[in-house]
């Protein structure tokens, strides 16, 4: 996958794209999906996928089966994905006492950094915000 513009996919964009029953999220996150998957400009990291397969068959309003979330995932891991280590857990220490945010915020926006992705779609964080060189875009802001 050769990428044009990288851009890195928090947890709730990936539910977004996979669960029907979010109207309108469910297909501007559809969207945003399938262009990243036909570019190559699509990154995620270990914890995104954790998340996403716990979220999508536990939690989500529309629930995929075991099977249905562990196809998702093989195509995903298609995707660059970021595998963080033990440096990336102080980086991560660092951006949350730096910006005031959870840790496991800081470890998707320590991923994206890593990744060399100047953007994190996601409505979890600060639209527009920039954190130390990742600039969170809320795709569902109008």
């Amino acid at each position: 996958m050769s990428a044009d513009s990288p851009q890195f996919l928090d947890t709730n964009i990936l539910i977004y794209a996979f669960d029907i029953s979010t109207g309108q999220k469910h297909q501007k996150a559809r969207a945003l999906y399938d262009h990243l998957w036909a570019s190559g400009g699509g990154y995620v990291s270990m914890q995104v996928l954790q998340e996403f397969y716990v979220s999508i068959t536990r939690k989500a309003p529309n629930l995929l089966d075991v099977e249905q979330a562990a196809l998702i995932l093989r195509d995903l891991t298609k995707w660059h994905v970021h595998i963080p280590n033990a440096n990336d857990i102080f980086a991560a220490i660092e951006l949350q006492t730096h910006y005031k945010i959870s840790f496991w915020d800081a470890m998707i926006l320590r991923s994206a950094q890593q990744s060399g992705c100047g953007v994190l779609l996601s409505e979890d964080l600060s639209d527009a915000q920039d954190y130390g060189g990742v600039k969170v875009v809320n795709p569902f802001k109008v």
